[in-house]
């Protein structure tokens, strides 16, 4: 039965890609992406991505924002181009191209997202206006 009370949640449902896509935008640039779970509230819940505005009404009762680096532990750094680039310049047997820094690049954020969805937790916590609260996590894709 659907409430106004997110404690009544016991499990969040997020897609992989999802969780993988706001980590990184915030890695990039603080973007405000959050993975939130939209009342009424349920016993198991869809957290959709989402981005933050300062401009997003008072809703009751007020959706759950969870940020990313919550449903990640220890994530691996973002990869910059100027690292991928240092690596490629520092090895002595590669020719160092343009091409070849796009290639290496693509590879070490392909390889940055593959981790990082392969290290989503088991469970997270909520916090809202009646406290924190742990729930298990489904990942789904």
């Amino acid at each position: 039965m659907a409430s106004d009370d997110y404690r009544d949640i016991r499990s969040i449902a997020v897609h992989r890609e999802d969780v993988v896509t706001a980590l990184e935008a915030n890695q990039q640039g603080d973007s405000g992406a959050v993975l939130r779970v939209t009342p009424p509230f349920s016993g198991r819940m869809r957290a959709r991505l989402h981005v933050e505005h300062t401009d997003e009404y008072d809703a009751t009762p007020a959706p759950i924002h969870v940020p990313p680096s919550r449903l990640v532990a220890d994530p691996p750094t973002y990869p910059t181009p100027d690292a991928t680039e240092e690596r490629l310049r520092s090895d002595d047997d590669i020719d160092y191209t343009v091409d070849r820094h796009h290639e290496r690049h693509a590879a070490a954020v392909a390889s940055w997202r593959e981790s990082v969805a392969d290290a989503i937790a088991e469970s997270v916590t909520l916090d809202g206006a009646f406290g924190s609260q742990r729930v298990a996590v489904t990942v789904l894709g």
